[in-house]
């Protein structure tokens, strides 16, 4: 399958510009005022950061061709998304920082405001649950920082700030094309004395390219801000989100084979439904000169709905096990029901020229627990096949039935210090140490009730030095260990016996040290930041084709890399810019060493440019090359197989301003390129009971365009 625009092209595009927006973008971005927060949990500017940061402004979300979150990560930021539903809502998107592959979900941490927002168990991020008008900038911090934030930092950071200040911003707007894809937003911020009221909504829906691919998401966030004083204040956000999305499946065969419209037979009439509600606070108060405290809390509740229809088919009962010959065991219906709350002060102190200290301390509890429905046709199969009264010997007697409840208990303290050393250079530092006691229990249709508990510990820390050798100029070098611990339903796996989940036991936490050179360059209208760094993890979380359930690797993982991201004004009218990320993950040890880790391109690449004319007239694109990378398959099957080709994507989009509206034509996947994002090899299960292994893959949506309008009232 042939991408529309060669590599050729992309390579000759990336090397004549460096990022996307307009002029006054490109300023803003470049000037000393802009604030990060991810690189270290204190408030400062880009150039005193030792991390690779990118802040993707308001102003660029507002002047990009994409509608949802991982669309913006994706086109503006250059990172590397992942979706197996497709569909212009970019529902259960997987973000991959680092190389981490089809573990990427899980080695990304998503924050809101500083808090994070990343599930219990391996599922996405629930992107729809923040509107996309109520975010004021998103900061991408490359590399780990689980000194800062703690488990699951290790890949990268995405920090969504929604706090838009004092500015008052109140507009509505509905966009809508292709696949009948209706999407509305509004906002509503305004402030009174020194309160600030913020709200803000999103309807999206999208009756999908595919089979079986209508979606809809619904979102509502409500955010009050008062101000107490000077730097003091203290903030409440409540959300809710809705999402129902229909599940396709994948396409049997290498990417390109087959019909990519069509849902796969037994995903037919299959969906996901998601509700999730919760709350975050945050209070920011000075004690005295030297010292400020700061308190984050947030509380979460998720329910998630899936339903297989075809399980309760008598086309999911036929098998013949005297040949070898059965369909899986499958639930028709499965609910998760889970929470959890986090608690997390800290302590700032300013000591002049010895440097600022931050001391914190975070507590988490979670806890989830799931129920599977087994249909009839599925208990007559099950008695069919292996006798009544018991499954194949085990002491689950029928009817099937299958459910868990796990929970998890964190605490975590951690220090964080900059030393200035002479002017211009400083040190940086820090360590947190982490436990984290996890419970499961349940019952599997194969192994009957099992149960189990562990308490793990996980260490995190860094050294920085930063040079910033002339105004807007800095270099840095950097040593990193972060960590991440199992996901909930990590502890499951699923049986050989033909399907169902199995209890495979609590894993230990997986650790990774990087090493890391980078800086960042300011000069004239220009930005500039790239870093490179080689990382090696132990103890990875991996799920293990070979026995069916998740463990941790024996053997150590190498990442190696490059990240760049430019920005800059050729004229008041012209910005542009591009991104490139060029890295190599492999096994360093063991039978498997020097393979590739699967789901990782070796090479990524975005451009993006914006041109103003005429007033009020502006247009703009973006174009993102993604390298062939591995199916995801057992490593032994990786000699014989094929890879997946490489693929690039193009949007461009046209706007008029006049009075109080703005309207916008955009078109996406101009060349109307056919690709995948994620693919794999393994067992299929086939109509008949035809089981084998095969290719497969997640076609990704053809060309679009969508119509905008939008209002800003005064």
């Amino acid at each position: 399958m042939k991408p529309q625009f060669s590599k050729k092209k992309v390579a000759l595009l990336c090397s004549v510009v460096f990022s996307l927006g307009s002029a006054h973008q490109a300023l803003a971005q470049n000037s000393q005022s802009t604030v990060i927060v991810s690189g270290s949990r204190f408030e400062e500017n880009l150039n005193e950061v030792p991390a690779n940061v990118q802040i993707i402004t308001r102003e660029e979300i507002a002047e990009s061709t994409s509608s949802n979150i991982p669309d913006i990560l994706s086109q503006i930021g250059g990172l590397n998304v992942r979706n197996t539903a497709g569909g212009q809502l970019n529902l259960g998107a997987t973000i991959d920082m680092g190389g981490y592959g089809v573990t990427s979900n899980s080695a990304t941490l998503v924050l809101v405001d500083g808090q994070k927002i990343n599930p219990i168990d391996s599922s996405s991020v629930s992107w729809e649950s923040i509107p996309l008008d109520s975010i004021n900038r998103i900061e991408i911090l490359h590399g780990g920082a689980s000194v800062q934030y703690g488990n699951g930092a290790v890949g990268g950071v995405i920090n969504i700030i929604t706090n838009g200040g004092k500015k008052s911003l109140n507009q509505a707007s509905v966009t809508y094309g292709s696949f009948n894809t209706l999407v509305n937003n509004a906002i509503f911020r305004n402030t009174f004395n020194q309160t600030t009221v913020q709200l803000s909504a999103n309807t999206s829906n999208s009756n999908g390219w595919r089979q079986n691919s209508a979606a809809n998401a619904y979102a509502f966030d409500a955010k009050v801000t008062q101000a107490l004083g000077g730097t003091d204040n203290v903030y409440t956000d409540v959300f809710y989100s809705y999402s129902n999305q229909q599940n396709p499946g994948g396409v049997v065969g290498q990417v390109g084979e087959g019909n990519p419209q069509s849902a796969k037979f037994n995903n037919i009439g299959s969906g996901t439904g998601a509700n999730n509600t919760g709350v975050r606070a945050g209070l920011a108060k000075a004690l005295g000169e030297k010292f400020n405290l700061e308190i984050d809390g947030f509380y979460s509740n998720k329910t998630t709905f899936f339903n297989q229809p075809f399980y309760s088919t008598e086309a999911a009962g036929i098998g013949d096990p005297s040949i070898g010959n059965y369909q899986y065991i499958s639930p028709s219906f499965t609910k998760f029901q889970g929470w959890q709350g986090n608690f997390s002060p800290r302590i700032k102190g300013d000591f002049g020229s010895f440097g600022t200290s931050i001391l914190g301390y975070e507590f988490n509890k979670a806890s989830q627990s799931s129920s599977n429905s087994f249909s009839p046709v599925m208990n007559q199969t099950a008695t069919n096949i292996y006798g009544p009264g018991s499954v194949n010997g085990s002491v689950a007697a029928l009817p099937l039935q299958a459910g868990a409840t796990a929970s998890l208990y964190n605490q975590s303290v951690y220090f964080i210090q900059k030393l200035p050393i002479t002017n211009g250079i400083e040190l940086n530092g820090g360590y947190r140490y982490q436990t984290q006691s996890a419970t499961s229990s349940g019952t599997d249709i194969w192994s009957g009730a099992a149960n189990d508990s562990q308490t793990y510990t996980a260490n995190a820390g860094d050294v920085a030095l930063n040079f910033k050798y002339l105004p807007g100029q800095r270099v840095y070098i950097k040593w990193n260990q972060s960590y991440r611990l199992p996901n909930i339903d990590e502890f499951w796996g699923w049986s050989k016996n033909g399907g169902g989940s199995t209890f495979g036991g609590i894993l230990r936490p997986q650790t990774a040290q990087t090493y890391e050179l980078g800086g960042n360059w300011q000069v004239l209208k220009s930005n500039l930041t790239a870093s490179i760094f080689t990382s090696v993890s132990q103890n990875e979380i991996m799920y293990n084709p070979a026995t069916y359930i998740n463990s941790n690797s024996p053997y150590n993982i190498n990442r190696n890399g490059v990240v760049f991201n430019g920005l800059t004004a050729l004229t008041p009218q012209l910005s542009v810019g591009a991104g490139a990320t060029v890295q190599h993950a492999f096994y360093a040890s063991g039978p498997y060493q020097n393979q590739a880790i699967p789901q990782v391109p070796n090479v990524l690449l975005n451009a993006r440019a914006s041109y103003s004319f005429m007033g009020n007239w502006s247009i703009g694109g973006v174009i993102n090359y993604v390298g062939s990378q591995h199916y995801d398959a057992s490593p032994v099957y990786y000699n014989s197989l094929a890879t997946m080709p490489s693929y690039t994507v193009a949007d461009i989009y046209a706007n008029y301003k006049f009075s109080n509206w703005e309207a916008r034509v955009t078109i996406k996947n101009v060349g109307n390129s056919s690709y995948s994002t994620y693919g794999g090899y393994g067992f299929v299960t086939g109509p008949n009971s035809n089981n084998a292994n095969n290719y497969f893959y997640y076609p990704n949506d053809p060309r679009s365009v969508f119509v905008s309008a939008k209002y800003t009232f005064n």
